[in-house]
């Protein structure tokens, strides 16, 4: 027997095709019957803002300027729903925990019938309902639909007995709750999995394969000691640091002969291209400036991006995930958009073992970092599961 509320007895056609069958003792009404908009336009001075994320309605966490106008946000009470009327923001809605202030860009309901409120929120947030709603937007652009109250009021609407609609709500809270915890769970099993992978290649990097090898003071506050044969040099004794070229945006586009790296990787595509073979380039500017990726010529490197060249023979796979394990961000230079010095960089001293030994180290630094990837693609592939279990 099914246990899952609602799932019982006869069943009947609910008239509309996103709903199918409904219980029997079901009614189905218009949106419009059972709420109605909260259309009242208040400051964010006076109502906290709050955001309307895929998670819900929660408290907004970044800090923005409050302003004076008396128009600029819709008022939403503990206990309305609001739900974003543009179809690109799919998903964002939820059941409000608090008085508070959003968008004007979000329908506000209050309930004017007999609708227990968690049964409102799992109604309005499933995916069937979500599709219906944006179903009935009108276009601005492209694939881009707004849909506001008046013609959300008339979409069909489920309404189990109130009794019932408790039921169900207490069926998906405990549910949810029990998906939501096995997610987390993945998640941190992710992030254990990235700390273990960038400690087991770190030690590679700076302390070799052989765990019996004699040590020696590397005199480099953060590196400590280094097996005893192994050289400590200037990074730039070796590879030459260079930033690549300027490329304006008009120049890049989805689709092209080269990729074209920048600070975080391929930012697209261009029919030119400034550099050949295999390189290393390290990130010059931004956030995230310091970030270390791999680039097979022909590419076009642009000048976010410090295209590294080996001065003598090296492996650039041990060079690489050395490179990524020196967490080069930290000397950044603080400014209003942080950017890498490459003289400071190419002045830190690094830990050089012999041409044999970069290749092992290269191969068992491949092996983890393989390893590693499909560890998490599978966490990947099981958080999906669980969310698409969710939904459905």
């Amino acid at each position: 027997m099914d246990a899952t509320p609602g799932r019982g007895g006869g069943s009947r056609d609910g008239g509309v095709a996103w709903l199918g069958e409904v219980p029997e003792g079901w009614t189905v009404k218009r949106v419009g019957y059972v709420f109605e908009e909260r259309n009242e336009k208040v400051s964010d001075t006076d109502f906290e803002p709050l955001s309307v994320t895929k998670d819900g309605v929660v408290p907004r966490l970044e800090t923005a300027a409050k302003t004076d106008n008396n128009d600029n946000r819709k008022l939403v009470r503990r206990g309305d729903f609001a739900i974003n009327s543009r179809s690109d923001r799919m998903g964002s809605s939820g059941l409000s925990p608090l008085d508070g202030s959003v968008s004007l860009i979000y329908t506000v309901l209050k309930v004017r019938g007999e609708v227990h409120d968690r049964f409102t929120h799992y109604a309005f947030r499933s995916t069937s309902f979500q599709h219906e709603f944006y179903r009935h937007g009108k276009g601005i652009v492209a694939d881009l639909w707004t849909t506001n109250w008046s013609a959300m009021k008339n979409i069909a609407f489920p309404l189990p007995p109130l009794p019932e609609q408790r039921a169900i709500a207490s069926f998906l809270d405990a549910r949810t709750a029990e998906i939501d915890a096995l997610v987390a769970r993945q998640r941190r099993l992710i992030a254990l999995l990235h700390e273990k992978k960038s400690a087991v290649i770190g030690h590679a990097v700076t302390r070799g394969l052989d765990p019996d090898a004699p040590l020696k003071p590397s005199g480099i506050e953060w590196l400590g000691d280094v097996p005893e044969h192994w050289e400590v040099k200037a990074l730039k004794y070796v590879v030459r640091l260079k930033s690549g070229d300027g490329i304006t945006f008009e120049n890049i586009g989805d689709e092209g002969t080269f990729p074209v790296f920048g600070g975080n990787g391929i930012r697209g595509f261009t029919d030119a291209y400034t550099h050949e073979g295999d390189h290393v380039l390290i990130g010059r500017q931004g956030a995230l400036c310091g970030n270390v990726n791999f680039a097979a010529g022909p590419f076009w490197a642009s000048e976010h991006a410090v295209v590294t060249t080996v001065v003598d023979a090296v492996d650039l796979r041990w060079l690489e995930h050395l490179l990524r394990s020196m967490n080069l961000g930290q000397y950044s230079i603080t400014a209003a958009q942080p950017g890498l010095s490459m003289e400071l960089v190419g002045n830190i001293r690094v830990p050089v073992p012999s041409l044999p030994e970069q290749r092992r180290l290269g191969d068992a630094c491949g092996s983890i970092d393989a390893e590693t990837k499909a560890l998490l693609a599978e966490a990947d592939r099981s958080i999906s599961l669980l969310l698409e279990r969710r939904s459905a």
